[in-house]
């Protein structure tokens, strides 16, 4: 019997391909034409988004930029000093302090013995002032973007009323200090647009078949028998077997819009809420590396929250009231052109550092306590011996 091709078209596929009807059971080996693919656009075209007033430069996926807030209508707070404080003094730890916190960090190494910390003798401690200025600046900022979700009759606004612009639109902040977004659907922006993937048709070729809606029979390779020369059992002797992902149909619903081959066309407005933190620590003479300060706290000495906050002043040490000076001053250009600065909270803690001097066996060796965790730096802690791991 001859081969007789079938020949899937798609010139129409709103629902299956009208060319083309699914392998039947007892039907001659068939052979796929040549198809070509179905290429949808990967993106939205521009011309599919209006032009709406106050959102020109909104693209399609991602935000077209931070939106510079407008200039208030009224004068900024002004800055103002911080309360006085006049206690700077730091806290030293006492001995048994120091000698408990050894203990735990040789215990806490499955490789130190406990023997210097039993029979280490202690011979001088001293403390350093070490300083951390902190200072956070919590911003709203916004941008904007096209989005699209498929029509199902949701209610079309574009066009009634010029939409809010986008610092217009109410938004509610999170606590202060917090990081946050929120996305809202900008008013009078939603319009229907044909969907731009499948053309409105809302369905697209099967990728899996290239829209034929048949495949290459896996067993036998397309030859319709098998090696031995029986027909193949798989395919019924046709070389093809029908695509189980398009169930022969050569199509599958659109993805984009769900099949409902309309989208409804909306700008997004994403607000986010970001909390900005740079700390500055004085360099200090102990020893300790200053890395290791960033894993503990201190003794919080000073503390001012405000609109915009005033730097430092009275600090005893000069360090410090230059680093709130710079940071200060960094932190209000860098935020106050694209975000809207809500909240400046700047703080000063005392980090203790206490060196820590012990002879044991004849020999000094020191160590260091460090931070409200009494956290223990010991580099060269002398009764290590071989791990080794079976």
């Amino acid at each position: 019997m001859e081969s007789t091709p079938i020949l899937s078209s798609y010139g129409s596929y709103g629902t299956a391909n009208p060319g083309y009807a699914p392998i039947a059971e007892g039907s001659p080996a068939v052979f796929a034409p040549p198809v070509c693919d179905f290429h949808g656009p990967s993106a939205p075209p521009a011309s599919m988004f209006d032009s709406v007033p106050g959102y020109e430069g909104t693209v399609a996926g991602s935000g077209g930029g931070y939106l510079p807030p407008p200039i208030p209508s009224y004068p900024a707070p002004q800055p103002q000093p911080g309360p006085a404080q006049s206690n700077w003094n730091i806290p030293s730890i006492t001995e048994d302090t120091a000698r408990e916190a050894f203990s735990q960090y040789a215990s806490s190494k499955c490789c130190y013995s406990s023997a210097p910390v039993k029979d280490g003798v202690i011979t001088n401690m001293e403390a350093y002032n070490t300083y951390r200025y902190r200072l956070e600046t919590f911003i709203e900022s916004r941008t904007t973007e096209w989005s699209q979700q498929p029509y199902n009759g949701q209610p079309v606004d574009a066009y009634t009323q010029s939409p809010p612009g986008p610092w217009d639109i109410p938004a509610k902040a999170p606590t202060f200090f917090q990081d946050d977004k929120q996305v809202i659907k900008v008013p009078n922006t939603s319009s229907v647009k044909n969907c731009h993937t499948c053309l409105g048709m809302g369905r697209t070729p099967c990728k899996e078949c290239a829209g034929v809606g048949n495949k290459i029979c896996w067993v036998c390779n397309g030859a319709g028998n098998r090696s031995s020369g029986d027909r193949c059992h798989h395919c019924q002797g046709r070389g093809r077997v029908n695509c189980s992902h398009c169930h022969g149909q050569g199509s599958r619903e659109c993805e984009t819009c769900k099949g409902k081959r309309q989208l409804l066309v909306f700008i997004n407005l994403k607000v986010i809420w970001t909390n900005n933190l740079d700390d500055y620590i004085v360099e200090q003479s102990s020893g300790l590396h200053v890395v290791n300060l960033s894993k503990v706290s201190g003794q919080e000495m000073f503390r001012d929250a405000q609109y915009m906050v005033y730097p430092v002043m009275g600090f005893p040490d000069p360090n410090v009231v230059r680093a709130a000076e710079r940071l200060v001053r960094e932190h209000q250009a860098r935020f106050s052109q694209t975000s809207r600065i809500l909240q400046q909270r700047q703080t000063i803690e005392l980090i203790p550092i206490t060196k820590v001097t012990y002879k044991w066996k004849g020999d000094s060796h020191i160590y260091f306590v460090y931070g409200n965790e009494f956290k223990v730096s010991a580099d060269n802690y002398p009764a290590t011996c071989c791990c080794t791991v079976m």
